[in-house]
Order: C-alpha cells, then sequence, then structure tokens
C-alpha cells in the first residue's frame, strides 16, 4: 500500500471483503445437505451478499474519487475469487459441467496473468464486456445455487440456457480483450 494511505479506503475495503466471503460461501455449499438445506441457504445469501458489492465497490470508489490502482487490480481478482470458486465447488457438487467450468477458468487465468504481467506497465481497468460477462457469470451461478428445481423440475433447462449465455459472455469478453490489448 502506499505510505500516504490512499489505498485505504471504503471502497477497497469493500472489495476485501467480498475475496474474504469466498471461503465461507464455498464451505457452506459444502456442508449443506442438500440443495434446499439451511446450509445452502445461507451460502446463497452470502454469494448475493458478495456478488452485490462488485458494483457498489465501484460506485462508491468513482463516487468519491477513490479509484485507486490497488482497486483496479483488486476488484477482478475479487470477482474471479468468488465466480471461481462458485464454479469449482459447484462442479465438484456436480451441478455444473466440469467442461463449462474449467473454458470459464481459463479465459480468467489467461486475462489474469495477462493483466499480472503487464502492471509492470500500466493497470488495465476492466472494460464493459467484462463487467457484462461477471454479470451473466453471477447470474448463471444464482440460477443453479437457488433450489428452484424443487418446485420447477423445468429449472435446469434455465440453468443450462443462462450457463450457456455466461459461458459465451466469457468468451467473446476474453477476445475481446487480448484483441484491444494487442492493438496497444
Amino acid at each position: 500500500m502506499a505510505a500516504d494511505g490512499q489505498n485505504v479506503n471504503i471502497p477497497n475495503a469493500i472489495t476485501i471483503a467480498r475475496i474474504a466471503l469466498v471461503p465461507l460461501f464455498v464451505f457452506l455449499l459444502l456442508i449443506a445437505k442438500d440443495i434446499n438445506s439451511i446450509e445452502r441457504w445461507a451460502g446463497i445469501v452470502v454469494f448475493v451478499l458478495a456478488i452485490s458489492t462488485d458494483g457498489l465497490d465501484g460506485a462508491v470508489a468513482r463516487r468519491t474519487g477513490k479509484v485507486t490502482n490497488l482497486g483496479k487490480i483488486l476488484d477482478p481478482i475479487a470477482d474471479k475469487a468468488l465466480l471461481g470458486g462458485a464454479l469449482l465447488t459447484l462442479s465438484y457438487l456436480g451441478e455444473i459441467d466440469w467442461w463449462i467450468t474449467i473454458l470459464i477458468l481459463l479465459r480468467e487465468v489467461a486475462v489474469t496473468v495477462y493483466r499480472v504481467w503487464v502492471v509492470r506497465k500500466d493497470v488495465i481497468a476492466a472494460t464493459l464486456a467484462g463487467k457484462l460477462k461477471t454479470i451473466f457469470q453471477g447470474v448463471a451461478i444464482g440460477a443453479v445455487l437457488a433450489p428452484f428445481e424443487v418446485w420447477v423440475p423445468a429449472w435446469s433447462f434455465v440453468e443450462q440456457g443462462l450457463l450457456f449465455i455466461a459461458l459465451g459472455a466469457t468468451l467473446i469478453s476474453g477476445l475481446q480483450f487480448f484483441v484491444a490489448a494487442n492493438k496497444k
């Protein structure tokens, strides 16, 4: 952190809190006895709370003039930790096909590695396509987390459709990222 404390601010604290919620979320999913258990519902609440802070930290940072390079780095890490943790856990539990998780995580790792490599020269802020990708992933994961199939058996078709939309948005935004990065 900077010696002047510019990185110590509310938006960065919100982002760090999102990262801190990831282990709790994963733990709750893993100990859930079934998809309609209290532990599963608690995991859903933690996920919704964590994913909802994604827009909040950025909005607060822009509104208060507290946008920092640390925040630009931590925000995508927090997103990847939460969404990656959800994808891995849900695949482990058999609720999301592994191939979907692998493709999404390969894109995320490639973009993250590139960002870390470039950070020595410049911090690459999130783009609209990247933000939309995160929203689609969050909605798809939320749909899989919610035990709606208990009441609506056809819900699994909705889940699959949302996962395919999220996968498409993820791959397209990754392609856009690397095309734009190579133009610099």
